[in-house]
């Protein structure tokens, strides 16, 4: 096998399929990139089990057609390091593969490209386009409440519920949930629901822009696949049954605060400084169109703030983490942020004035 390819055609679709080669791997072949040589076309592809990443592109004249792997990390740090301009030649023979550059020459060690395993082919399930700026945004506005090594598995993970004219994103580690749903021109008869794992969700954010064009988008009830211009995104999807959401999204709040987003954030942000480290509780005193946010900590440390709001309901004093409220002020969209509350023992609820697209539920903390 051997190709000769510019360096910046090879180093973007390296590091995308590297990003889901982890460091340290169990089995070695998991630390490698599949490299295939067919047609003119380079395809490299990178997995841990869980996702795969394949990625196409052309190459110069002259390709002996082949496959092998290669070890992820060093082969991207080697092109990384290369000029510019430079122009990337590898030649592989037996166990060992040469890579050439200008002056500087590489030997690196391979594996067979018969070890390397492949995520199973998707079969039946649903096929649709979507645009990526809507896939994009159903991720990026609610991935940060996803759960991290919960035994509820299935919390690990962004839903995602495909239904005629909806497209809906919910993640909740249990203390708070996203949700966020978008108006599709799909029609797909039966409503989908799958559980991304949170590394694919991490992947898939990486791929996608805000642009209109759209993406092909497969799902069984095994796998999720994305393609876009000559990347294919495959993740396993975890097979559990996801929290009824809807019970969670408090409904007929009374008390509507309204205030300046960013305004609100940077005053949380300054008293989280002194909140408790572990805990991270704040107390929000809320009166006629005031809003007083108190924290203390163990070291006997106090921080206050107050801002004036719009608030003309009864005087209320709730305690929250103040984390689970700024990663939320963080994903509104929109200048102006509603938090309606019913009492300090009930979940609030967050979402841009004039936009329930997007929503935010944070439960109250005893303080």
């Amino acid at each position: 096998m051997k190709f000769t390819i510019a360096r910046e055609s090879l180093l973007k679709p390296l590091q995308i399929v590297s990003g889901v080669v982890e460091k340290r791997q169990t089995l070695p072949i998991l630390s490698n990139v599949l490299v295939e040589v067919s047609g003119g076309t380079l395809t490299l592809t990178g997995t841990d089990l869980e996702v795969e990443m394949r990625v196409s592109t052309a190459l110069l004249e002259g390709a002996e057609e082949g496959e092998t792997t290669l070890p992820a990390r060093k082969f991207v740090d080697i092109c990384r390091m290369l000029p510019d301009e430079a122009v990337v030649e590898v030649r592989v023979d037996g166990d060992k593969a040469v890579v050439r550059s200008g002056k500087s020459r590489f030997t690196l060690s391979t594996l067979p490209s018969t070890e390397f395993p492949s995520v199973d082919a998707l079969g039946g399930g649903l096929e649709l386009a979507v645009p990526r700026g809507d896939l994009k945004k159903l991720i990026d506005q609610t991935q940060f409440c996803m759960a991290n090594q919960d035994v509820r598995y299935y919390l690990n993970g962004l839903l995602l519920e495909i239904e005629n004219n909806r497209l809906r994103s919910v993640a909740t580690d249990g203390h708070r949930l996203a949700l966020c749903e978008l108006e599709s021109e799909l029609m797909v008869g039966d409503k989908y629901q799958v559980i991304v794992p949170r590394k694919g969700v991490g992947e898939l954010a990486r791929l996608l822009d805000d642009s209109e064009q759209s993406c092909k988008l497969r799902v069984n009830n095994n796998h999720i696949e994305v393609e876009l211009e000559g990347v294919t995104f495959t993740s396993k999807l975890i097979d559990g049954r996801f929290p009824d959401y809807e019970r969670v999204v408090p409904r007929g709040g009374d008390k509507v605060l309204v205030a300046d987003r960013e305004s609100l954030r940077q005053a949380l942000v300054r008293t989280s400084i002194l909140s408790n480290e572990k805990y991270r509780g704040i107390r929000l005193q809320i009166g006629a169109n005031l809003l007083r946010a108190v924290v203390n900590n163990p070291e006997q440390e106090e921080a206050e703030e107050e801002l004036e709001v719009g608030y003309q309901a009864d005087p209320i004093e709730i305690g929250f983490n103040v984390s689970y409220l700024v990663d939320a002020l963080n994903a509104v969209r929109g200048d102006a942020v509603e938090i309606i509350l019913t009492d300090p023992n009930s979940s609030c609820l967050i979402k841009s004035v004039g936009d329930d697209t997007s929503r935010y539920v944070v439960m109250p903390m005893r303080l």
